[in-house]
């Protein structure tokens, strides 16, 4: 094993997924689909089993009222929706596409009830290594 002439640690130590690995992210990623009704003014919150590459949103069936999509809970501590840190969906058939890594989204059913499809490109990173997203554009 190559080592570091100073220092004596090795140089390329050992090589694994994970957030900041190029390769995690450069290959396909696994499908994983789902979807589900929300009832009325109600917040579902959707785990990822791996870290997303991608995920998209899709509102479906009779929608009365908007899909909001978070990434944090409207009761944490944080300024969700004072801030507008959610994105909506007002009707059946728009869809949100994002190219983004998180372990979790929250799902919120505004004014009556909505369905949702929701596909994801999974990476072979675990959600344990995935942070949690707060801060600006989250919850300030």
């Amino acid at each position: 094993m190559a080592v570091d002439a100073k220092t004596g640690q090795p140089i390329f130590g050992r090589y694994d997924v994970g957030l900041h690995n190029v390769g995690s992210y450069q290959v396909s990623g696994w499908p994983w689909v789902t979807g589900s009704a929300i009832a009325a003014d109600q917040e579902l919150k959707v785990e990822f089993p791996m870290v997303t590459k991608n995920m998209t949103l899709i509102a479906s069936g009779v929608m009365g009222g908007d899909l909001r999509a978070h990434f944090v809970s409207t009761s944490s501590a944080g300024n969700v929706i004072d801030g507008h840190h959610y994105i909506t969906l007002a009707g059946a058939g728009d869809s949100l596409d994002l190219d983004i890594k998180c372990k979790e989204v929250y799902l919120s059913a505004i004014g009556t009830g909505v369905g949702f499809e929701l596909v994801a490109e999974l990476t072979n990173v675990p959600t344990g290594r995935m942070f949690d997203l707060t801060g600006s554009g989250h919850t300030d």
